[in-house]
């Protein structure tokens, strides 16, 4: 495999590494193991013709009353996702399981959880979940059900899990009401709705504050063997905190790409003031890694030195102490970074871009580093650190003040 590669042009691991090709494959291939077609070829073609694999794929966990339904409500206007739960799952009568799962229901049996893993299976078979992506709220609630999921091929790229500590999750539990129309989430101190219209339909789970411990008590000897599946893919979440402050940290985590195992060629920049170290530090990482060492006033002083035409241009502002226009610069730096050693080993780049004019040039000539490091002085860090303390102290004061008028609370 290696030597063939090596052969080929350096444009065609550059388009592979844009295009994701790699991942795409990878997820070919897990559809390939966990479906085992008898035609791999017609199956690959389905599968690029129908799935969406940039699509969200996410499960919501959570001790009761932590918050859950708000969280998947709130993602899926954000994301356009698909939200699942096992309510909606039996409100769902189109599905040909639905039946069977609403009669262990009525008549007040647990519903086995192969028949949910088969009930979840058929709902994320439908075109919207699959163009759309989904976010399962409150499922897998054991290490079983996380088997029987992972068996049907049901294999998540985020998992968020909300925490609290149990007394408050009681409290909370307590005053929890429900929008039966929209299956929103209310609450009687933190959260009430100022449509009068909304308050007349809301309604209060049944259940006592002794379910509660007990649900409670089942969750936390339930959680551990789920953890240890997906632990790798999951981010907790602390719940008891204002309800923009978790929708925002769970946003910003689903929305992050998994870490990939895909082979890249290194492209750095440096970016830091004078003095800060850059030099030194892509010396050695050009030294230990073999990727080309660019200093982009080095290039230009070569150019010069050359005698090319750009490097004529150039000449005269150089000798004069002025700074060379972004446009000459970028004709010859792109020239450099496009050359066969920079394409097949990477490169390190310093001195440039040093403003957004530079940087928006650079992405304009589909030069984009895949690592960047900033280098910045101790006494920078120091003032910074500082700015953000009072700025935080402000912003707390005046929250503090917010919150004798209204609790953030879910």
């Amino acid at each position: 495999m290696d030597a063939p590669a090596r052969s080929w042009p350096p444009s065609v691991g550059d388009y592979a590494e844009r295009q994701g090709l790699f991942r795409l494959l990878q997820n070919m291939l897990e559809e390939l193991l966990i479906h085992k077609p008898e035609d791999p070829v017609q199956f690959m073609i389905e599968h690029l013709e129908q799935h969406n694999d940039d699509a969200p794929r996410i499960f919501i966990l959570g001790p009761p009353a932590s918050g859950k339904t708000t969280m998947a409500i709130q993602l899926c206007k954000h994301l356009d996702a698909i939200r699942i739960s096992q309510e909606t799952l039996l409100s769902k009568e189109t599905l040909a399981l639905t039946k069977e799962a609403k009669a262990y229901k009525e008549r007040k049996q647990q519903i086995p959880n192969a028949l949910w893993a088969n009930l979840i299976r058929e709902r994320l078979s439908n075109v919207d979940c699959i163009k759309q992506g989904w976010i399962l709220e409150g499922f897998p609630e054991n290490q079983e059900q996380a088997r029987l999921l992972q068996s049907s091929g049901i294999i998540p790229r985020h998992v968020v899990v909300l925490y609290a500590a149990d007394t408050m999750l009681i409290e909370r539990n307590s005053g929890k009401r429900l929008d039966p129309l929209t299956e929103e989430v209310y609450h009687t101190t933190f959260d009430w709705p100022s449509d009068v219209q909304i308050q007349q339909r809301l309604v209060k789970p049944d259940v006592t504050e002794e379910e509660m411990s007990k649900q409670l008590l089942e969750y936390h000897r339930n959680f551990p063997g789920v953890f240890h599946i997906y632990h790798k893919i999951l981010r907790s979440i602390n719940a008891d905190q204002p309800c923009v402050d978790v929708i925002s940290q769970a946003l910003t985590y689903v929305q992050t790409q998994p870490r990939s195992a895909a082979p890249f060629t290194p492209r750095i920049l440096f970016c830091g003031p004078p003095g800060s170290g850059k030099s030194l530090q892509a010396a050695l990482i050009a030294q230990k890694y073999g990727v080309v060492n660019i200093c982009c006033g080095q290039l230009l002083k070569e150019a010069v030195a050359d005698k090319t035409k750009l490097g004529e241009l150039v000449k005269p502002y150089i000798d004069n102490g002025y700074p060379v226009p972004d446009n000459m610069v970028m004709k010859i730096l792109e020239r450099r970074l496009n050359a066969p050693d920079c394409m097949t080993k990477g490169w390190v780049l310093r001195g440039f871009p040093r403003d957004i004019e530079q940087a928006e040039r650079l992405q304009k000539a589909c030069i984009i580093p895949n690592r960047l490091l900033l280098m910045v002085e101790v006494g920078l860090v120091k003032s910074w650190v500082q700015q953000l303390r009072r700025s935080l102290m402000s912003a707390s004061f005046q929250v503090s003040r917010k919150r004798k008028k209204k609790n953030f609370y879910f």
